[in-house]
């Protein structure tokens, strides 16, 4: 039986189902949670279907999160998606209901759940979603609002389509979904809009890169800067790309200066891969799209050195 079947068997079999996703969600975790529980309610209404987790951090416009009782998960099949890892779902009580399956387009480094569906090769949860719905359209219901977050999850992750896990089969799901009823301009202005503190910030993010010979760039984003602009953590992702937007810089990182005195960091990559060097750094995740953390000033000076060593080493005519 393939994966897909096993989660459909899952899914009809169990009453109650609880939806997570990962800690400082973006939208294609939101997309993904939000849009796998209109299909599934939309399905079967007779089902309890929930999706839980931490502050949206500036997403509520995409959906919102149910408030439940730790006795719902008692019997309840848990669903994680977009999460690579345990430690980052959010509401640690996915541990609590009787089965546990994981989606995912992260690598699989680290496994969990009693079945794990990961795509590597899709360009986001959001689609793998879709994919699953697809598979089964004979039985599933689809809904104006499932379109509508699969949407903003496909963007968000893609770039607007033009990081290189955009595939033709990306765009052709993209295409399906604009076929219901939502605004997708009004929703790619909404994923672009930016409040007038980030856009004074990037200024200052393209004002203060570093950079060497080679390419490899790094922003620190100390707390005093973040208080003079006004500006929390969750903001700074609106200026994770700008470096990118340079023609001579390969790979980079933002770090993000959090009041426990570690810093967040953020890396980004035109061709040579991070996810290595993140996974060394408490982090992980795609191959030119990762995230890590450092301790301490020192730990970001290693961090940055890491980034240069394999910046002057890629070369772009090998691939």
């Amino acid at each position: 039986m393939k994966i897909t079947e096993k989660i459909m068997t899952s899914i009809k079999e169990y009453e109650t189902i609880i939806i997570h996703r990962h800690l400082r969600p973006d939208p294609d975790a939101l997309g993904s949670q939000k849009a796998l529980q209109e299909i599934i309610q939309a399905t079967f209404p007779e089902k309890k279907v929930y999706k839980v987790g931490g502050p949206l951090e500036g997403l509520e416009y995409l959906t919102s999160m149910d408030t439940i009782e730790d006795s719902q998960y008692e019997k309840a099949l848990v669903i994680v998606t977009d999460t690579a890892n345990a430690p980052r779902i959010s509401d640690q009580r996915y541990k609590l209901g009787e089965k546990l399956i994981k989606i995912d387009h992260h690598p699989n480094d680290e496994p969990y759940g009693d079945l794990v569906w990961v795509n590597t090769r899709a360009s986001s949860c959001s689609e793998i979603i879709y994919d699953f719905y697809d598979e089964f359209k004979k039985e599933l219901k689809f809904t104006d609002e499932a379109a509508r977050v699969l949407y903003a999850g496909i963007v968000g992750d893609t770039g607007r389509f033009l990081y290189p896990a955009t595939t033709s089969h990306t765009l052709e799901v993209a295409a399906d979904l604009m076929r219901y009823k939502f605004d997708a301009a009004r929703m790619n202005r909404r994923l672009e809009q930016i409040s007038t503190e980030v856009a004074h910030l990037s200024g200052y993010v393209l004002q203060n890169i570093q950079v060497d010979e080679n390419g490899a760039a790094m922003v620190l984003l100390s707390q005093e800067v973040q208080a003079e602009f006004h500006i929390v953590d969750a903001d700074t992702t609106m200026v994770v790309p700008l470096p990118g937007q340079i023609e001579n810089i390969v790979a980079w990182a933002i770090f993000v200066a959090q009041p426990e005195g570690y810093y967040r960091v953020r890396l980004r990559s035109k061709g040579p891969a991070i996810n290595g060097l993140a996974k060394r750094h408490d982090g992980g995740g795609h191959p030119l799209a990762s995230g890590a953390n450092a301790k301490d000033l020192t730990e970001v000076k290693d961090i940055y050195r890491e980034i240069q060593e394999l910046v002057a080493a890629y070369d772009p005519t090998i691939k």
